[in-house]
């Protein structure tokens, strides 16, 4: 037997407000980080649970005290009965009464559950030797399903409902592996999009972008309509008439503002507009759905637990669902997420616009196409290239696609190197930048 020995924080950020990457209408200056931990057991084999919530700089400090809160949860452990049923797992942590009080299920603590819960994952790949969408797609419907928990769910989605999703996508699994692995995965890209950049940097990155394979980007917007249009025109210039143009406004509108203004960019051919508004506004966004149609809205980087994945499904709120590795409470909750998308027939294009989501969320895209969806059509997953050389199992994406790690593990994983050079305050990066 092994037991779990430590549960370790690293409050993790990096400078890039220093060239405005990440930059949009509602965050001018993020500084992108990671509250971050590392699980470790008496096991001898070396193998440890990485995991991490994703910030953008002042309160990560908040994040890594919400995770080093969840140490007596699982310190002494036993590791085979957390990895066993990491169902009743995810319950142990999300459905502890006092800190339920906090949210519930939403927010600092379940987004600290959620970077457990993900380290847990990390380990359990790597004790099985496989990265994490494999390990996933391994499984039976019966030991997904037990995964999930359907409390406030079953108006929507019922346990036999979903038992019957994965059980009509098991006949396709292996040719679907198969397919992945020599086609990747779709991807579309922010890195020319920042509210921050230049006409001139648009326009340069835009092109490399088209370059590189990738058949949509990504911009920001909503800071100011005249310079949206602008902005929208020069890349639509700069990419011509056949790849998707997505905007993004960062939930900078009120319900007509945001009507109105994609008024101006509809004439572009937008592909969808993501997080028009606040984001636990359900009704808000199916006005928006219904006043700006065609352009799909697309949002959920910040919908913060299924419940309300739920309601937007049901209310026709969005038509892009965008899940997020480091929002909800983990790879478990993100399978019950993409088992609604599922059963309201809606296309999952997941975010990824942040240091190590583009790491952890391709395994969750991977494994709906080959046990939940069954399909890549019209699906794709966000890619900006920043950060990516910090992890020990970095992305590999070219020719505009993912293509699927073969690293056992969850990808959440950062060299010891950067844990050293950017903990905040006294790593020496930050250091030598006061």
């Amino acid at each position: 037997m092994s037991i779990i020995t430590a549960l370790d924080t690293f409050d993790i950020r990096f400078p890039t407000s220093l060239e405005l990457d990440g930059s949009d209408a509602m965050n001018p200056d993020p500084d992108y980080s990671a509250a971050y931990l590392i699980i470790r057991t008496d096991a001898g084999d070396g193998q440890e649970g990485h995991g991490f919530v994703f910030t953008i700089g002042r309160g990560n400090e908040v994040e890594t005290a919400a995770i080093g809160a969840l140490r007596d949860h699982i310190l002494g452990a036993d590791v085979d009965s957390l990895l066993d049923d990491m169902g009743a797992t995810w319950k142990l942590l999300a459905h502890d009464s006092q800190l339920r009080w906090l949210g519930p299920e939403k927010g600092v603590m379940h987004m600290a559950i959620g970077a457990v819960v993900n380290a847990l994952w990390d380990l359990k790949a790597k004790r099985a030797g496989l990265p994490l969408w494999e390990l996933l797609a391994g499984m039976t419907p019966d030991e997904l399903v037990a995964l999930v928990d359907f409390r406030y769910l079953t108006d929507a989605l019922t346990p036999e409902e979903a038992l019957e999703i994965l059980r009509d996508a098991e006949p396709g699994r292996e040719a679907r592996k198969k397919a992945l692995r020599t086609e990747g995965y779709p991807a579309y890209t922010t890195t020319p999009g920042w509210l921050g950049y230049s006409d001139d940097k648009l326009t340069r990155l835009a092109k490399e972008a088209v370059a590189d394979g990738f058949a949509q980007i990504k911009l920001k917007v909503g800071a100011s309509v005249e310079d949206d249009i602008r902005r929208v025109r020069a890349a639509r210039a700069a990419v011509g008439p056949d790849v998707r143009i997505a905007v993004d406004a960062n939930q900078r509108w009120d319900v007509q503002e945001a009507i109105d203004w994609m008024a101006h960019l509809a004439p572009y051919d937008i592909a969808w507009i993501e997080e028009p508004t606040s984001p636990d506004d359900i009704l808000g966004h199916a006005a928006i759905a219904r006043g700006v149609a065609p352009i799909p809205v697309a949002t959920g980087e910040h919908v913060q637990n299924r419940v309300v994945f739920k309601q937007m499904l049901q209310a026709g709120s969005l038509q892009v669902l965008q899940i997020d590795a480091a929002r909800v409470a983990g790879v478990n909750e993100n399978i019950s997420i993409l088992l609604l998308a599922a059963k309201f027939g809606v296309r999952v294009c997941p975010h990824a616009g942040g240091v190590g989501l583009c790491e952890a969320v391709q395994h969750l895209s991977m494994f709906d196409f080959i046990a939940v969806s069954g399909t890549k059509e019209n699906r794709t997953i966000e890619f900006v290239d920043h950060l990516h050389e910090h992890f020990v199992t970095p992305v590999d994406v070219h020719d505009g696609a993912y293509w699927p790690p073969s690293n056992p593990g969850a990808g959440n994983e950062m060299l010891r190197e950067t844990l050293a050079a950017y903990s905040f305050p006294n790593g020496p990066v930050w250091k030598e930048s006061r």
